[in-house]
């Protein structure tokens, strides 16, 4: 991957980046970054307490008159720099993605990497066409139009699976719109946030415009979240942290975006090209090791090719090379922590007292054991109501069930909390787009599931939050929409005037 940067000099400074430069937490409390691959030390760095936010929210306060009042073709510009900075240092943003998460190269060099320099290019562009309704005389009497203006300050919270891209998902939007932003990434995976913090400054952005604080969330999160001179928080993470998120903005009456758990149905009907749904199913359950909220979790399989969809996709599984993250065939990396492979392990056996572990179930020995993997699980016989069918379970497991109906198969795969990605595999095209408009998601595929697009927005219904990153509907969560309203008549005492006072 080139020369790789040493991340202990790169961050001696600290892991806090606020007004234009690193420097330590004040919290009195130490973090270590942990390789997942290797249970080695990455980087140790001082955590964010009340006091850096409270510095690095009123650098961004300090930033926003400026960086609102800038062009629209200003702040595209300076975006359209970020990109090419991006671009630049490519290689070392894919290393330090794969060294805090463990997730494969050819995952972080060939998706997210590539596509967080395609979001900014994206909203480089968008920054332009930044705009409310035409004038128009609505009332006869006046002319009327609508002003999109940035909002403030935004208080933002990203979790750790994917630490690159969902730092810009909530920063690009926000600033492109004009305001300035604090973001707090997870204290696991902060190495590349910073380095965005860092080529932002690169590329010719003011300083306090992009701040990030690097703390644990009972500390920094919840002080960012609950700050007065925060206007708006964006979340993602869980649906259980969301809630308290929620309960914390709300009482400062601040917008809120959030964007939490999914456990997505894989909906595959009889008439389905087996094949592909079987390698889709592969790759969609198995992306970032399951770390994905949009990753397929549930498999509905029609009753004729539940059978055959099992096998297969078994037979696929047992073909994925478990792996050091860095060499060029591994295909699946560890989980973020040892603690997560935990978590996934413990749902799969409570499951075996109920279902059957096809294949995977197990932690792999030799030269990973040191390492956080977990293998590829593919559970069958699972009742509806049960713990892996329900709850996210956030690792490398694939829980299938068969149905029989059309009506039972949207039924089953619309019966959980959540609501972020759906998908449906079928040539017919009147049963795929019955399924696209009954599938409560807020991104539904059509034999496909898991690829997003910058033009496209990212976001659910129901537990899975609200709101939407990407795409120029994420300006809706970023932007105050005001009505201005000219009086054209030029008449001092106007007939309307005569419902308050006066006679007509």
């Amino acid at each position: 991957m080139g020369n790789r940067f040493q991340v202990k000099e790169r961050f001696a400074e600290g892991a806090q980046y606020i007004d234009g430069r690193l420097r330590p937490g004040t919290s009195g409390r130490s973090h270590t970054v942990v390789d997942p691959a290797t249970g080695a030390d990455v980087l140790t760095y001082e955590l964010a307490g009340p006091a850096d936010v409270d510095e690095a929210v009123a650098a961004a306060k300090r930033a926003f008159p400026a960086w609102s009042a800038a062009t629209p073709g200003e702040r595209s510009d300076a975006l359209h720099r970020l990109a090419a900075v991006l671009a630049e240092q490519a290689d070392d943003f894919a290393y330090a993605e794969s060294l805090q998460c463990g997730k494969p190269v050819k995952l972080s060099t060939e998706f997210d990497v590539p596509g967080t320099i395609d979001n900014t290019a994206f909203f480089a562009g968008a920054a332009r066409h930044l705009q409310g309704q035409a004038a128009g005389e609505y009332s006869g009497d006046h002319t009327s139009y609508v002003r999109r203006e940035a909002i403030g300050v935004v208080g933002s919270i990203a979790p750790w699976n994917y630490p690159l891209q969902m730092a810009a998902w909530k920063i690009l939007p926000a600033i492109a719109a004009g305001n300035t932003i604090v973001l707090k990434p997870a204290e696991l995976t902060p190495l590349t946030s910073l380095m965005f913090a860092q080529a932002a400054k690169e590329a010719g952005l003011p300083d306090g415009v992009i701040n990030i604080v690097t703390g644990a969330g009972r500390d920094a999160g919840e002080h960012l979240v609950g700050h007065p001179d925060v206007v708006m928080t964006s979340f993602t993470g869980s649906t259980a942290v969301g809630k308290r998120v929620a309960e914390i903005a709300t009482a400062t009456v601040k917008r809120l975006h959030l964007e939490l758990g999914g456990k997505a149905p894989f909906l595959v009907f009889d008439d389905a090209d087996l094949e592909a749904a079987a390698h889709g199913a592969v790759a969609a359950s198995l992306i970032n090791t399951g770390q994905d909220c949009t990753a397929a979790t549930r498999a509905y399989v029609q009753r004729p090719l539940h059978d055959a969809f099992v096998a297969r996709v078994a037979e696929l599984m047992d073909t994925v090379r478990l792996g050091d993250p860095f060499a060029p065939d591994t295909d699946l990396g560890p989980l973020v922590s040892h603690a997560q492979r935990d978590r996934v392990a413990g749902f799969v056996e409570r499951a075996r007292a109920y279902a059957t572990v096809v294949t995977g179930g197990e932690t792999p020995s030799g030269d990973l054991a040191d390492g956080a993997y977990y293998r590829p699980t593919l559970i069958s016989g699972a009742p509806q109501d049960s713990e892996v069918v329900q709850s996210e379970i956030f690792g490398p497991v694939l829980v299938v069930l068969p149905f029989d109906t059309d009506d039972e198969g949207i039924a089953l795969a619309n019966d959980t909390p959540y609501g972020l990605a759906a998908s449906a595999w079928s040539r017919d095209v009147y049963r795929a787009g019955r399924a696209t408009r009954e599938l409560k998601a807020g991104c539904v595929w059509v034999n496909d599931h898991i690829p997003i697009i910058s033009e496209m927005p990212h976001g659910g219904y129901k537990a899975s939050g609200f709101g939407k990153d990407m795409s120029a509907y994420s300006f809706e969560e970023y932007t105050q929409v005001k009505h201005v309203m000219y009086d054209n008549t030029a008449v001092a005492a106007k007939d309307w005037h005569r419902t308050i006072f006066g006679d007509r």
